[in-house]
């Protein structure tokens, strides 16, 4: 895998699902949907929705926990939601955060009216060091950058740009591959 480059994998910015930072959640989760819709089913769906500025510019991501956690606002009061999620946490103590921070109260029927009142750029973090990788860089940095940060995608640069994503779908696909056509002894 070694002589195999992150450009290899990954998915250009043109195959995937962009909006602007303008743009609701109800448009992007449309913009996403048809990406999905459109791209080769042989590749795997999309799980994340790109987010570009005025300049077209890709700035962030969002990805399907992200329009969740949009959705119900009240998951920013639950404090320390990234040691929370790593803690094997049981499925009472789960139902009691729920209830006591009244998480999902509302009828989702309400889910469209929510998610037009929602602009993309108010719930768009901007990505940090650890979620960038070179073109150039050989697949075996991408894996590792990707283990390591827990993450299901890397956006790919070329310079200050951004070019693709590097999915852990598709490393998957391509480790699978090479898994069933050796022989293992």
């Amino acid at each position: 895998m070694s002589g195999i480059k992150v450009s290899d994998l990954m998915v250009p910015l043109s195959d995937y699902a962009m909006v602007s930072e303008d743009a609701t959640l109800h448009e992007a989760i449309k913009a996403l949907v048809r990406a999905r819709d459109e791209f080769d089913p042989a590749k795997g769906k999309h799980r994340a929705i790109l987010v570009t500025d005025k300049n077209n510019r890709v700035i962030g991501k969002l990805s399907l926990l992200d329009v969740l956690k949009a959705l119900e606002p009240k998951y920013v009061r639950v404090e320390d939601q990234k040691v929370l999620s790593r803690v094997g946490l049981g499925k009472n103590f789960m139902k009691s955060m729920a209830a006591k921070y009244k998480l999902w109260d509302e009828p989702l029927e309400d889910i469209c009216k929510k998610s037009a009142e929602i602009i993309v750029k108010n719930i768009t973090r901007a990505p940090t060091e650890g979620e960038f990788v070179d073109e150039h860089a050989s697949l075996n940095e991408g894996i590792h950058q990707i283990v390591m940060g827990r993450r299901q995608s890397l956006l790919v640069t070329r310079g200050k740009d951004i070019v693709g994503l590097l999915r852990l779908t598709d490393i998957f696909r391509e480790i699978s591959k090479r898994v069933q056509d050796c022989n293992p002894e």
